[in-house]
């Protein structure tokens, strides 16, 4: 009976561990990012700012969300399901704003050069031959703000520009580091 008990001690043990393992291998992924990620500033649209379960946030929009189809540097050939991995390159613009210059596939992608931020973007809705644009998600479309704020920065941003810093990692995943308005910055992430 004690060899039992044992035994389920050290299995349950062992899953516990695996579970604070894995949540610290998140936690340490996206601080990694934010720290040595190359940044971007992007404008922000403002879509709707509430979550009943997790409170205000907001959520935005890019300019680069939807994009012409001819910025594939090689087109897709057929159809591509919703989720697919599109990889958009970015750079500055004379006001330091990322605007988007070319699409890719993964495979085959060239590598970007050096004026060039790659971003990983999914497909929100599935591509055919006859789809003019291409509309992506980036994992960064939501923003969270403390309890109450939400309403107020969402008539504000319909009224002057609200901009995000994003530190996007070398393989071009995203992750939000601070939220202005303007030339203020309103929220910085913490890393941890």
């Amino acid at each position: 009976m004690k060899a039992r008990t044992g035994l389920f001690f050290a299995a349950a043990l062992a899953a516990a561990l695996l579970q604070i393992g894995f949540l610290a291998w998140m936690i340490q992924a996206r601080a990694d990012i934010l720290r040595h990620g190359r940044e971007v500033r992007l404008k922000v649209e403002p879509v709707d700012p509430r979550d009943l379960l997790r409170g205000d946030y907001v959520r935005l929009g890019y300019g680069i969300s939807v994009l012409p189809k001819t910025l594939f540097s090689t087109p897709p050939a057929g159809t591509l399901a919703e989720g697919a991995i599109v990889l958009v390159d970015v750079q500055a613009d004379e006001k330091g704003l990322f605007q988007p210059v070319a699409m890719h596939l993964p495979q085959g992608a060239p590598p970007p050069d050096e004026k060039s931020v790659r971003l990983r973007g999914a497909l929100r809705s599935g591509l055919s031959p006859a789809t003019d644009r291409v509309r992506l998600r980036y994992g960064i479309e939501r923003f969270y703000l403390p309890e109450g704020e939400g309403r107020a920065i969402e008539a504000d941003m319909r009224k002057r520009s609200f901009y995000v810093i994003a530190a996007v990692s070398a393989a071009g995943q995203a992750q939000i580091k601070a939220f202005q308005d303007g030339d203020t910055t309103l929220y910085q992430e913490p890393l941890y």
